[in-house]
């Protein structure tokens, strides 16, 4: 059905900055966007319906490009003992962090992870979220790490969500795999990713290249297996240390390199070439307390595209909402609201490698946007929590509710 959105301002976010229109009009003709433009200079049309605005400011649907979404348990009760002053340390050492999810993963049913998981993907629909990327990575064996990716699916094929898959089986050593990362990496590389691809639950593969996961090499690994099998890759890097892992990302024409609180000048240099995205994170920048910057002067001197995502997370960032993400790039940052914006849409949508269809508001792209009752852009990134007034359309309906 064709319908006509009109009495609106819309930040297109075409080419990363708003390219906003005044008093806009947009025509959608079923899930595709067929013209945008000044309402003066709308052409002659056959809408079947027409839909009044109300003076709102469009903006394409939020992507949220980085998130772990699917997990059993919480690790609620280790926040409170941290801030008690136990240490990380001693909390893995009681088998804490990452192998409590790792655990609670595992003992939970697929209907589990897929109930406690859809509540968690509808709140961010709710707030203007079209479009997510899920990650596996708490199961950490094939069965395990299908039943994450399983659910991944079923998420995009119950609700009104563009859901992409991504295989993080390289995100820990498991415990029977202890002491022995190279087997592990055998295994990921020669049984988990060629049968999770060849079921088709595989969008993307990534991989955490860091000190106290693995290394260049054995990422370098994972990501030739990657290469065979025709998917492409991204990577978890310099979010503890320099490893020079965006570089690695970059040589492979990753789509994006995330966290990289830690990277140099150099690796910038090597991502821009590849066209390889920043995704920062500032959600685990924050509950982790970090220090150390991601360079984005140099990100920005270099004209790498810089997105935002949620990192949502039971451990380091139990973040349910993108657009909290909008203040903290601000914020801790320093990113400018135009950015942050861009961050979660057009450059978001690189990183999923969706930039085609989605991301921003132009003639053939898909129709996910969402019509914000609000004085200007920048309000998006100011206000702090709370639910703005919008209407949320994904493939050209209103999916409010």
């Amino acid at each position: 059905m064709k319908r006509l959105w009109q009495y609106c301002h819309a930040a297109t976010m075409k080419g990363g900055a708003y390219s906003a229109i005044e008093d806009a009009a947009i025509v959608t003709d079923g899930a595709r966007i067929e013209w945008i433009g000044p309402r003066a200079s709308l052409p002659a049309h056959d809408a079947c319906e027409i839909v009044d605005l109300e003076g709102a400011w469009v903006t394409p649907g939020f992507v949220d490009c980085h998130t772990h979404l699917v997990f059993g348990g919480d690790r609620s009760g280790e926040f409170e003992k941290r801030l008690q002053g136990v240490s990380y340390a001693q909390i893995a050492a009681e088998g804490g962090g990452i192998a409590s999810t790792v655990r609670a993963t595992r003992e939970a049913s697929e209907d589990a992870l897929f109930a406690s998981a859809k509540r968690r993907a509808s709140g961010f629909l709710r707030e203007g979220v079209t479009t997510v990327e899920v990650k596996s990575g708490y199961g950490l064996d094939l069965a395990n790490e299908r039943k994450m990716l399983r659910v991944a699916r079923r998420l995009g094929a119950e609700l009104p969500l563009t859901v992409r898959t991504t295989c993080l089986a390289a995100h820990a050593l498991p415990p029977e795999y202890a002491n022995r990362p190279d087997d592990y990496i055998d295994a990921v590389c020669a049984q988990m990713l060629p049968a999770l691809a060849e079921e088709g639950l595989v969008d993307a593969v990534d991989a955490f290249c860091e000190h106290l996961a693995f290394s260049p090499e054995q990422v370098e690994r994972v990501f030739r297996t990657a290469r065979e099998l025709g998917l492409p890759v991204k990577l978890h890097a310099e979010q503890l240390s320099s490893l020079h892992g965006s570089s690695l990302a970059a040589r492979y024409e990753a789509l994006s390199a995330d966290h990289l609180e830690f990277m140099t000048e150099d690796d910038a240099v090597a991502m821009a070439r590849s066209g390889t995205v920043a995704v920062l994170l500032p959600g685990a920048f924050y509950m982790l307390r970090e220090t150390q910057l991601p360079p984005i002067d140099a990100l920005r001197r270099h004209g790498v595209p810089i997105a935002l995502a949620s990192d949502l997370n039971p451990g380091t960032s139990p973040a349910l909402s993108v657009r909290l993400m909008l203040n903290m790039g601000c914020t801790f940052f320093r990113m400018t609201p135009e950015e942050t914006l861009a961050g979660v849409t057009i450059h978001a949508a690189r990183a999923l490698g969706l930039h085609e269809t989605h991301g921003s508001l132009e003639a053939g792209k898909t129709a996910d946007f969402v019509a914000w009752q609000i004085g200007r852009p920048a309000e998006l990134a100011y206000w702090l929590g709370g639910d703005l007034p919008k209407r949320v359309v994904r493939h050209g309906i209103d999916v409010s509710g």
